[in-house]
């Protein structure tokens, strides 16, 4: 069987390079599978995107789509012309969509018009919040997919709640945490270790990209002054986000302890996650590396797509309110963290169901 991957934007190459290898380790057990990786080049920095190729060991994509950037409606055009012609030059079997970037919504509408058969991994995760892209592209792909392969047991019930047959939901474990258990002794210490001085548990990790923080000049000077007061001596490592630096250069904020660094490769970012005392962020999949490695998570945000990492892990949603953060601080200083438990099935194995189960469905 032939299989084309999609990846579009940094958090989809933590999710396919345990996918891709459990291929290869099928492949060479002799099953006759195949798979065809593109990019569509919706992240094409090469600190967002190449690094992660080279530090995860995933081959060099069959195809580049080269959209770069643009409006959601841009991308999403750019991206579906793209797609379209190449499934028409390269048929498939089955089309893999990981995530909930533009990219994932744009290439299983082509592929579901092309009537071909779509498996969207981290499949039935919702937030609740229109407000948010990546919930509009959830909703969507999952409005179509053929198979549903899930992180939690809460994605299933939010994909049976909308009508998806029990049959084509298969609960696998979450991909991310494959890659991050394989490379979590491999991490590698950045360079601004030494420069800043950096010692464990002495210092914060914080990133920020959500338009409902960073779009707003008032808003995101409000919340680094709050954070930067709070998080008191403790030096902040904020690795910035392209779109968000343009902003901060107008915002010429100057604290001692706040420190701009450019995005860092996989191994470096989770080696600072993993030894800081705590992370401030609005990613979600960040969320499930700290609940992981038990590194206390503030998240700014009001809602989650991830609640297992609220109920079990180490996260806590604060969104934008000024109490809710200071009392964050709080505990966080305090040392009265709550412990992690990890989820069902975050035991590194998740690629290999994934790929046991698309064998079952094809040899039927």
């Amino acid at each position: 069987m032939n299989i084309t991957i999609v990846a579009g934007a940094r958090p989809n190459f933590m999710k396919i390079a345990p996918i891709i290898e459990s291929i290869k380790k099928n492949k060479k057990e002799g099953f006759d599978i195949n798979y065809r990786l593109i990019h569509t080049g919706q992240h094409y920095d090469k600190n967002l995107s190449g690094t992660f190729f080279e530090e995860l060991n995933i081959p060099l994509p069959d195809g580049n789509l080269e959209v770069k950037s643009g409006s959601q409606a841009e991308q999403t055009a750019a991206i579906m012309i793209g797609f379209e012609k190449e499934l028409t030059q390269n048929p498939t079997d089955l089309v893999v969509v990981v995530g909930d970037v533009t990219s994932t919504m744009a290439c299983t509408i082509v592929a579901k018009k092309a009537h071909i058969k779509v498996a969207h991994i981290e499949a039935g995760i919702r937030s609740g919040d229109l407000k948010m892209p990546e919930e509009i592209n959830r909703i969507v792909t999952d409005s179509l997919t053929d198979y549903f392969f899930t992180t939690t047991l809460y994605a299933n019930k939010n994909l049976l709640d909308i009508g998806v047959s029990k049959s084509n939901i298969f609960f696998v474990g979450n991909v991310m945490i494959d890659t991050l258990i394989k490379n979590e002794d491999k991490l590698v210490k950045p360079q601004l270790w030494n420069r800043l001085n950096l010692s464990n548990k002495k210092y914060l990790v914080m990133t920020l990209h959500r338009p409902s923080n960073v779009d707003e000049e008032a808003q995101l000077k409000a919340l680094i002054n709050q954070i930067v007061t709070l998080s008191k001596d403790y030096l902040i490592i904020f690795p910035v986000h392209p779109r968000t630096q343009k902003l901060l250069n107008r915002l010429q904020l100057n604290f001692k302890n706040l420190h701009y660094v450019n995005p860092l490769g996989y191994l470096e970012f989770n080696y600072l996650v993993k030894h800081a005392l705590g992370v401030i962020t609005d990613s979600g999949g960040i969320t499930e590396e700290t609940t992981v490695m038990n590194v206390p998570c503030i998240t700014l945000r009001d809602s989650t797509e991830r609640p297992e990492t609220c109920d079990l892990g180490t996260n806590i949603l604060v969104g934008n309110n000024p109490e809710k953060i200071n009392q964050a601080f709080k505990i966080l200083h305090s040392g009265t963290w709550k412990q992690t438990t990890i989820p069902e099935l975050w035991d590194g194995n998740s690629a290999d169901r994934i790929i046991h189960h698309i064998k079952h469905l094809y040899t039927l």
